[in-house]
């Protein structure tokens, strides 16, 4: 199993920290580091700063949001990237969700699925070089009657195949993914329930497409906190999954929110969803319960960490992302410091 981190939105007012855990986790050896975007910074500009600091770790967009940009742009957008970081470039995808695709970018959340497909198809097309045409339900190209031709990428990348990821949760996505996509990016993973909720999904869709889950890269990402206090820990992350479960999307398209179902906590969720939507937002992260922060977070000191990443490696995890969290830079440090003590101590390293 290896290790990533994730420096989640920029702009937050830890831009300055964030490039030194980036460059931290670089010389400890971190595999890669993933950067967000949703409707403030955008992933790519960001990503091109870090990499251009950094000497060796890999950057990825978790996620770069389908909705916000055409295919071939997303194409020149990697190719560009892979060229700059000399073939350090990994690309995550995802539809996002249907209040930023329609509020944010005026894009209808319908079909994500088919969407999703044909665009993963035309991204690809375009990153071999050839002349770009594709006839599709929600793209057409060249547009047909008019001035466009066919046309091909004039960037070199560094390498033809960049490794594509999808942000996937819903068992169907989750299929897809395993089908079409090198990777999973996966959030709120609980180790004994990623089986039931992820794997046995990409699995279905990795037989589909006649692969087996040989180098599919299974990469949740899961915070991380240092100390002694588990419970105080765990407090910290109650505003954080209160927001997901209760506030993220709306009441019938919350996919946070049916996933903490599927992990067994119908009940809890749905009371999470009531409060946060009826603006009791500090009632939402007191209804969360303990459990579900800590099997979805590795809290507490080095040896716990390394028993929380132990389960994840043996539930079948390929790449564990961290978000080390911390009230200051050192904390976060201490923090990516200990993701790589523990991943020793496991037996991991």
């Amino acid at each position: 199993m290896r290790l990533g981190i994730n420096l989640g939105y920029w702009g937050a007012g830890m831009d300055a920290d964030n490039l030194a855990v980036a460059q931290e986790a670089d010389r400890l050896g971190y595999d890669v580091c993933w950067a967000a975007e949703a409707y403030g910074s955008d992933a790519p500009t960001v990503l091109a700063w870090v990499a251009a600091q950094t000497q060796r770790i890999d950057v990825g967009s978790a996620i770069l949001q389908i909705p916000a940009r055409q295919p071939a742009m997303t194409a020149m957008t990697a190719a560009t990237l892979d060229s700059l970081t000399k073939g350090r470039f990994r690309l995550g995808l995802g539809v996002s969700g249907p209040q930023v695709s329609e509020g944010w970018y005026g894009v209808k959340f319908d079909k994500p699925l088919a969407r999703t497909r044909e665009y993963v198809e035309i991204v690809r097309k375009a990153m071999t070089r050839e002349r770009l045409s594709y006839e599709g339900e929600h793209w057409t190209l060249p547009l047909p009657d008019g001035p466009g031709k066919p046309l091909k990428l004039t960037v070199h990348p560094e390498r033809e195949h960049i490794p594509l990821y999808i942000a996937a949760i819903g068992p169907k996505n989750l299929e897809q993914t395993g089908e079409i996509a090198d990777g999973a990016l996966l959030i709120f993973p609980a180790a004994e329930h990623l089986e039931a909720t992820a794997l046995t999904h990409i699995r279905a869709g990795r037989e589909k497409a006649g692969l087996t889950m040989e180098g599919f890269d299974v990469c949740p990402t899961v915070p991380l906190a240092l100390g002694e206090d588990v419970n105080a820990l765990a407090d910290m992350f109650r505003p954080y999954t209160a927001l997901y479960v209760g506030g993220m999307g709306s009441r019938k398209q919350n996919f946070y929110n049916q996933l903490a179902q599927r992990m067994g906590y119908e009940k809890e969720a749905a009371e999470i969803q009531d409060k946060y939507l009826a603006g009791d937002k500090t009632g939402a992260a007191a209804a969360v319960p303990h459990k579900l922060i800590d099997s979805t977070t590795l809290l507490g000191p080095v040896a716990r960490i390394a028993d929380g990443m132990r389960a994840y490696a043996e539930a079948g995890v390929t790449t564990l992302t961290l978000a080390p969290a911390g009230f200051t830079l050192d904390e976060r440090i201490a923090a990516l410091r200990a993701g790589t003590e523990a991943m020793e101590l496991a037996g991991l390293a």
